[in-house]
């Protein structure tokens, strides 16, 4: 056999090896349980499958054709509020009836480098994500009241880095960049960011999640800010998420700052329960354990909770992967989540139901949640709108959720678009961001009136001196102290 010959040879076997590879990466871990398995209050959970590298589930994001729209949940209808937008994420609404949209993504070098770091580049590009951010807030005006933007002003500074989350407070814009929450002065029907902004406080900068979203208590007076870890597991130690994986409180009259709760891989949208004012959040969990696991979620955040990342999820399964020691007792009061929104369905946007909004009966007390979609899952899941509903003490419901929007997937795994956020327009309707389809959507029921307000739970005080009172705790079948501990 001559030197050539083996060479080619030698090639070949190279060839097909890293094509046999491939394929085998390709392939990944199927998911054996359904979405619906995997979702709601008491969500199966698979064995774990460690995996070297992740399945891959890619939808190759293609638009929409003009006249092309999402198909609608049982009686609704949809319609575009406003198109031609360049990654629009975050919405929110000024009580002038403006609707703010970040338009915005990663920051520079966001990921963990090396080779990881060139995989995960070459995968958010392939998903639509890994263009560089615009960097601009866009104010959309629908002046003529007809359900659709007619004017679009784009307001940029240079102190916008990666932003994302939003509020008017008392005279100012708060903005979350990637790296601190700033603000200008600014009031509704302004159209312009003029000069630096004044910082309110750092936030931990980049790494793998990098959006910061805000949201304001409801008196006004305390601002919630999220931060997701830097990476799956705290792969790269436990000191580079410090301050991560958590929502920050800052206190206005106080002007201090404050780690509110932790343990949660990567929360994004935040809300106040109107019936109880209780804050909630829908949090994306951890990659790399197979289609199946782990279910992202839906949860009320008290002060003080944590909910076990990275040592652990869904308060007592132990991710044996994480080298870093866990707390001691941390297990003992590790927090459960609420309510399982679908494994590997990237939760993003949250909107509780409030008075006033066009949704119809059916919608009347529960939150709307944008799922952007997997990219890391067999079959695809998320790439949706839907909304879980709540009883009228505030608790979210043991249901299946209700489809809101869906149709952003082609038949054959191709992506129109991927839904953000989710915010309420002044006349009611609610209002879907779509980042890969540069679109914002409009959904309302047709003939709907505007719901009524939602009544809040009065609250009180425990009487200190306990007298007349008796108090007794009795577990249900849902309980963890009914069930043996593993």
């Amino acid at each position: 056999m001559t030197r050539f010959r083996k060479i080619i040879i030698g090639l070949v076997v190279i060839v097909v090896a890293l094509g046999l590879f491939v394929a085998w990466v390709l392939r990944g871990s199927p998911a054996e349980y359904s979405l619906a398995d995997t979702t709601g209050p008491k969500p199966k959970l698979a064995e774990p499958d460690p995996q070297t590298f992740p399945t891959l589930g890619l939808a190759k994001p293609i638009g929409w054709q003009a006249g092309e729209a999402p198909v609608a949940g049982k009686g609704l209808a949809v319609t575009r509020f406003a198109d031609g937008l360049d990654h629009p994420r975050s919405v929110v609404v000024l009580e002038n009836g403006d609707v703010l949209v970040a338009e915005t993504n990663a920051p520079p070098s966001r990921g963990p480098g090396g080779v990881t770091g060139i995989v995960m580049d070459y995968l958010m590009k392939t998903v639509g994500a890994g263009d560089p951010s615009p960097n601009k807030i866009v104010l959309l005006r629908d002046a003529n009241g007809d359900g659709k933007a007619d004017q679009k002003i784009v307001m940029e500074n240079p102190a916008l880095n990666s932003p994302f989350g939003m509020v008017l407070r008392e005279g100012r814009l708060y903005v979350a960049n990637n790296d601190a929450v700033v603000s200008w002065p600014f009031t509704a029907g302004q159209t312009a960011l003029v000069g630096k902004p004044e910082k309110l406080m750092d936030l931990p900068a980049g790494g793998m999640h990098w959006v910061r979203n805000l949201a304001l208590s409801p008196d006004g007076q305390k601002l919630y800010a999220t931060v997701g870890s830097s990476s799956n597991i705290a792969e790269n130690g436990i000191a580079q998420e410090r301050s991560r994986a958590a929502i920050h409180e800052y206190d206005f009259a106080k002007k201090t700052e404050r780690e509110f709760a932790s343990g949660l891989r990567n929360p994004n949208g935040i809300d106040f329960n109107p019936r109880t004012g209780e804050l909630w959040t829908v949090v994306n969990e951890r990659d790399m354990l197979g289609s199946d696991l782990v279910p992202d979620y839906l949860a009320s955040v008290p002060l003080g909770a944590t909910f076990g990342w990275p040592w652990a999820y869904w308060k007592k399964n132990i991710d044996w992967r994480v080298k870093e020691p866990m707390p001691e007792y941390m297990l003992e009061y590790v927090r459960k989540p609420d309510y399982a929104l679908g494994a590997h369905t990237a939760p993003l946007g949250l909107a509780f139901a409030r008075g006033g909004n066009l949704m119809g009966a059916q919608f009347a007390s529960g939150a709307f949640i944008a799922r952007h979609g997997s990219w890391n899952r067999k079959p695809l899941s998320g790439y949706d709108v839907i909304f879980v509903g709540f009883d009228d003490r505030g608790n979210v419901l043991p249901n299946q959720p209700v489809p809101v929007l869906t149709g952003f997937l082609t038949p054959d795994g191709k992506a129109k678009g991927r839904p953000t956020w989710v915010a309420f327009a002044k006349d009611g309707a609610l209002l879907v961001s779509d980042d890969t389809g540069g679109v914002i959507w409009r959904v309302t029921a047709p003939g709907a009136k505007p719901a009524a307000a939602i009544t809040a739970i009065p609250s009180g005080t425990m009487p200190t001196d306990g007298k007349g009172v008796k108090f007794m705790a009795r577990p249900d079948e849902n309980s963890d102290l009914t069930k043996p501990r593993p």
